[in-house]
Protein backbone atom coordinates (compact mmCIF):
# COMPACT_ATOMS: atom_id res chain seq x y z
CA UNK A 1 0.00 0.00 0.00
CA UNK A 2 1.44 3.52 -0.95
CA UNK A 3 2.03 5.93 1.96
CA UNK A 4 1.04 8.74 2.67
CA UNK A 5 4.40 10.50 2.38
CA UNK A 6 4.95 8.97 -1.15
CA UNK A 7 2.04 11.00 -1.86
CA UNK A 8 2.57 13.63 -0.68
CA UNK A 9 6.27 13.89 -2.50
CA UNK A 10 5.23 13.25 -5.28
CA UNK A 11 1.77 14.83 -6.01
CA UNK A 12 1.25 18.42 -7.48
CA UNK A 13 -0.16 19.60 -4.13
CA UNK A 14 3.01 19.70 -2.66
CA UNK A 15 6.37 20.96 -3.20
CA UNK A 16 9.86 19.27 -2.35
CA UNK A 17 9.57 21.05 1.00
CA UNK A 18 5.87 19.46 1.69
CA UNK A 19 4.90 22.49 1.70
CA UNK A 20 1.07 22.75 0.21
CA UNK A 21 0.48 24.44 -3.44
CA UNK A 22 -2.68 24.28 -4.57
CA UNK A 23 -6.28 25.71 -2.40
CA UNK A 24 -8.76 23.85 -1.29
CA UNK A 25 -6.94 20.97 0.93
CA UNK A 26 -9.83 19.42 2.78
CA UNK A 27 -11.72 19.13 -0.24
CA UNK A 28 -9.84 19.19 -3.43
CA UNK A 29 -6.44 17.19 -1.99
CA UNK A 30 -8.72 14.65 -0.02
CA UNK A 31 -10.88 14.48 -3.54
CA UNK A 32 -7.70 13.24 -5.05
CA UNK A 33 -6.78 10.49 -3.03
CA UNK A 34 -10.57 9.59 -3.18
CA UNK A 35 -11.75 9.73 0.26
CA UNK A 36 -15.09 11.40 0.60
CA UNK A 37 -15.42 11.00 4.78
CA UNK A 38 -12.93 9.31 7.43
CA UNK A 39 -15.25 6.52 7.25
CA UNK A 40 -14.52 5.96 3.44
CA UNK A 41 -11.55 3.79 2.55
CA UNK A 42 -9.26 3.33 -0.34
CA UNK A 43 -6.97 0.69 -2.09
CA UNK A 44 -4.52 3.36 -2.17
CA UNK A 45 -5.15 5.16 1.13
CA UNK A 46 -6.04 3.82 4.61
CA UNK A 47 -7.65 5.20 7.47
CA UNK A 48 -4.56 5.62 9.60
CA UNK A 49 -3.08 8.19 6.58
CA UNK A 50 -6.23 10.16 6.89
CA UNK A 51 -6.01 10.48 10.56
CA UNK A 52 -2.03 11.61 10.53
CA UNK A 53 -3.30 14.17 8.09
CA UNK A 54 -6.27 15.30 9.78
CA UNK A 55 -4.77 15.57 13.60
CA UNK A 56 -1.24 14.63 13.59
CA UNK A 57 1.62 15.68 11.18
CA UNK A 58 0.51 17.18 8.61
CA UNK A 59 -1.63 19.44 10.12
CA UNK A 60 1.05 21.77 10.03
CA UNK A 61 0.56 21.90 6.43
CA UNK A 62 -2.42 23.20 6.67
CA UNK A 63 -1.39 26.65 8.77
CA UNK A 64 1.68 27.05 6.54
CA UNK A 65 -0.62 26.71 3.89
CA UNK A 66 -3.11 29.51 5.24
CA UNK A 67 -0.47 31.58 6.21
CA UNK A 68 1.13 31.59 2.44
CA UNK A 69 -2.18 32.78 0.77
CA UNK A 70 -2.83 35.52 3.73
CA UNK A 71 0.35 36.89 2.78
CA UNK A 72 -0.16 36.38 -0.85
CA UNK A 73 -3.46 38.05 -0.76
CA UNK A 74 -1.72 41.06 0.79
CA UNK A 75 0.04 41.23 -2.14
CA UNK A 76 -1.70 40.28 -4.65
CA UNK A 77 -1.75 43.84 -6.17
CA UNK A 78 -4.57 45.18 -4.97
CA UNK A 79 -4.46 49.02 -3.96
CA UNK A 80 -5.17 49.97 -0.49
CA UNK A 81 -8.97 51.76 0.35
CA UNK A 82 -7.72 55.22 0.88
CA UNK A 83 -5.35 55.16 -2.41
CA UNK A 84 -8.72 53.93 -4.56
CA UNK A 85 -10.33 56.91 -2.92
CA UNK A 86 -8.04 59.75 -3.96
CA UNK A 87 -7.80 57.75 -7.62
CA UNK A 88 -11.48 57.82 -7.64
CA UNK A 89 -11.84 61.83 -6.91
CA UNK A 90 -8.69 62.67 -9.52
CA UNK A 91 -10.40 61.05 -11.79
CA UNK A 92 -13.72 62.57 -10.88
CA UNK A 93 -12.38 65.78 -10.67
CA UNK A 94 -10.97 65.13 -14.69
CA UNK A 95 -14.07 64.39 -15.97
CA UNK A 96 -15.66 67.72 -14.79
CA UNK A 97 -12.88 69.58 -16.13
CA UNK A 98 -12.86 68.19 -19.39
CA UNK A 99 -17.12 68.90 -19.45
CA UNK A 100 -16.00 72.79 -18.51
CA UNK A 101 -14.07 72.88 -21.98
CA UNK A 102 -17.18 71.40 -23.56
CA UNK A 103 -18.90 74.64 -22.53
CA UNK A 104 -19.74 76.34 -26.04
CA UNK A 105 -19.83 79.90 -23.80
CA UNK A 106 -16.40 79.48 -23.37
CA UNK A 107 -15.57 79.55 -27.27
CA UNK A 108 -18.13 82.60 -27.53
CA UNK A 109 -16.45 85.78 -28.17
CA UNK A 110 -17.72 88.20 -25.86
CA UNK A 111 -17.90 92.40 -25.09
CA UNK A 112 -14.70 92.51 -22.97
CA UNK A 113 -13.03 95.79 -21.18
CA UNK A 114 -9.49 96.72 -20.85
CA UNK A 115 -7.70 99.30 -18.94
CA UNK A 116 -4.58 101.26 -19.94
CA UNK A 117 -2.77 100.94 -16.74
CA UNK A 118 -0.73 104.05 -18.01
CA UNK A 119 -3.54 106.40 -19.05
CA UNK A 120 -6.83 104.78 -17.07
CA UNK A 121 -8.59 105.01 -20.26
CA UNK A 122 -10.71 101.92 -20.96
CA UNK A 123 -11.64 100.11 -24.13
CA UNK A 124 -14.24 97.46 -25.15
CA UNK A 125 -13.45 94.81 -27.80
CA UNK A 126 -15.01 91.84 -28.89
CA UNK A 127 -13.15 88.82 -28.15
CA UNK A 128 -12.11 85.76 -26.99
CA UNK A 129 -11.66 85.73 -23.05
CA UNK A 130 -8.24 84.30 -23.70
CA UNK A 131 -7.69 84.42 -19.87
CA UNK A 132 -10.87 82.34 -18.53
CA UNK A 133 -9.74 79.35 -21.56
CA UNK A 134 -6.03 79.39 -19.85
CA UNK A 135 -7.93 78.83 -16.64
CA UNK A 136 -9.76 76.09 -18.07
CA UNK A 137 -7.34 74.59 -19.55
CA UNK A 138 -4.95 74.89 -16.35
CA UNK A 139 -7.21 73.38 -14.30
CA UNK A 140 -7.80 70.63 -16.76
CA UNK A 141 -4.17 70.18 -17.38
CA UNK A 142 -3.60 70.12 -13.33
CA UNK A 143 -6.40 67.00 -13.23
CA UNK A 144 -5.13 65.08 -16.44
CA UNK A 145 -1.56 65.15 -15.06
CA UNK A 146 -2.77 64.25 -11.22
CA UNK A 147 -5.07 61.35 -12.49
CA UNK A 148 -1.88 59.76 -14.89
CA UNK A 149 0.22 59.82 -12.05
CA UNK A 150 -2.31 57.98 -9.27
CA UNK A 151 -2.87 55.81 -12.08
CA UNK A 152 0.97 54.84 -13.09
CA UNK A 153 1.05 54.18 -9.33
CA UNK A 154 -1.49 52.24 -8.91
CA UNK A 155 -1.71 48.51 -8.52
CA UNK A 156 -5.63 47.78 -10.60
CA UNK A 157 -5.78 46.66 -13.51
CA UNK A 158 -8.81 47.94 -14.48
CA UNK A 159 -7.60 51.71 -13.50
CA UNK A 160 -4.37 51.36 -15.34
CA UNK A 161 -6.30 50.26 -18.89
CA UNK A 162 -8.33 52.73 -18.90
CA UNK A 163 -5.88 55.24 -17.95
CA UNK A 164 -3.59 53.85 -20.46
CA UNK A 165 -6.45 54.33 -23.49
CA UNK A 166 -6.41 57.91 -21.95
CA UNK A 167 -3.01 58.35 -22.37
CA UNK A 168 -3.05 56.79 -26.17
CA UNK A 169 -5.68 59.26 -26.54
CA UNK A 170 -3.79 62.40 -26.08
CA UNK A 171 -0.88 61.11 -27.97
CA UNK A 172 -3.24 60.47 -31.35
CA UNK A 173 -3.98 64.43 -30.66
CA UNK A 174 -0.61 65.48 -30.00
CA UNK A 175 -0.16 67.47 -33.26
CA UNK A 176 -3.28 69.40 -32.67
CA UNK A 177 -2.87 69.95 -28.68
CA UNK A 178 0.67 71.41 -29.86
CA UNK A 179 -1.08 73.54 -32.07
CA UNK A 180 -2.82 75.22 -29.97
CA UNK A 181 0.05 75.63 -26.51
CA UNK A 182 -0.56 71.75 -25.20
CA UNK A 183 2.66 69.77 -24.75
CA UNK A 184 3.23 66.09 -23.91
CA UNK A 185 6.31 65.42 -21.62
CA UNK A 186 8.01 63.64 -19.62
CA UNK A 187 5.88 60.44 -18.46
CA UNK A 188 2.73 61.60 -20.39
CA UNK A 189 2.20 64.67 -18.18
CA UNK A 190 0.58 67.69 -20.23
CA UNK A 191 2.06 71.46 -20.01
CA UNK A 192 0.40 74.95 -21.31
CA UNK A 193 2.08 77.18 -23.07
CA UNK A 194 0.03 80.39 -22.51
CA UNK A 195 1.34 82.58 -25.37
CA UNK A 196 1.36 79.75 -27.92
CA UNK A 197 -2.44 79.92 -26.52
CA UNK A 198 -3.34 83.29 -27.66
CA UNK A 199 -2.08 82.50 -31.11
CA UNK A 200 -4.15 79.24 -31.84
CA UNK A 201 -6.78 79.28 -34.08
CA UNK A 202 -9.91 79.26 -32.49
CA UNK A 203 -11.14 76.41 -35.14
CA UNK A 204 -8.54 74.08 -33.54
CA UNK A 205 -9.57 74.68 -30.02
CA UNK A 206 -13.64 73.92 -31.06
CA UNK A 207 -12.13 70.65 -32.34
CA UNK A 208 -10.25 69.73 -29.57
CA UNK A 209 -12.85 70.55 -26.65
CA UNK A 210 -16.17 71.02 -28.03
CA UNK A 211 -18.91 68.66 -29.09
CA UNK A 212 -19.38 64.91 -29.19
CA UNK A 213 -16.14 62.33 -29.30
CA UNK A 214 -14.18 65.53 -29.62
CA UNK A 215 -10.91 65.03 -27.24
CA UNK A 216 -12.72 66.82 -24.12
CA UNK A 217 -15.98 64.38 -24.79
CA UNK A 218 -13.37 61.17 -24.95
CA UNK A 219 -11.44 62.24 -21.54
CA UNK A 220 -14.71 63.47 -19.50
CA UNK A 221 -16.39 60.12 -20.35
CA UNK A 222 -12.89 58.16 -19.64
CA UNK A 223 -12.31 59.58 -16.43
CA UNK A 224 -15.38 58.38 -15.44
CA UNK A 225 -14.25 54.79 -16.16
CA UNK A 226 -11.57 55.58 -13.98
CA UNK A 227 -13.32 56.52 -11.16
CA UNK A 228 -15.70 53.74 -11.56
CA UNK A 229 -12.75 51.48 -11.98
CA UNK A 230 -11.22 52.63 -8.38
CA UNK A 231 -14.47 52.98 -6.57
CA UNK A 232 -15.39 49.33 -7.54
CA UNK A 233 -11.62 47.88 -7.36
CA UNK A 234 -11.26 45.45 -4.33
CA UNK A 235 -8.72 46.70 -1.72
CA UNK A 236 -6.28 45.21 0.58
CA UNK A 237 -4.50 47.27 3.46
CA UNK A 238 -1.28 46.54 2.80
CA UNK A 239 0.63 48.03 0.02
CA UNK A 240 0.82 45.24 -3.29
CA UNK A 241 2.80 44.36 -6.22
CA UNK A 242 2.23 45.12 -9.32
CA UNK A 243 1.78 41.28 -11.29
CA UNK A 244 3.44 41.10 -15.00
CA UNK A 245 0.22 42.80 -16.80
CA UNK A 246 -0.13 45.21 -14.39
CA UNK A 247 3.18 46.13 -15.35
CA UNK A 248 2.83 45.89 -19.18
CA UNK A 249 0.28 48.20 -18.91
CA UNK A 250 1.58 50.89 -16.19
CA UNK A 251 4.86 50.92 -18.62
CA UNK A 252 2.80 52.86 -20.94
CA UNK A 253 3.07 55.72 -18.43
CA UNK A 254 6.26 55.98 -18.17
CA UNK A 255 7.24 58.10 -21.71
CA UNK A 256 10.09 60.03 -22.00
CA UNK A 257 11.05 63.22 -24.50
Amino acid sequence: MARISDYVSNHKYFDDNYNVKNQNYSNDFLAGLNVSSPAASSSTFSLADYSLIKSGTYGKLMKAYYAQEKAQASSSGKDSKSKLSVMADTAAALSKSSEALMNGALWTKKSLTEKDEATGEETTKSDYDWSAIAKALNTFIDDYNSTVEEAGNSNTKAVLRNAAWMTKTTSVNRELLAKVGISIGKGNKLSLDEEQLKKAEISDLKSLFMGHNSYASQLMSKGNSIANAAGSGSAYTNKGTYSKAVNQLASKFDVKE
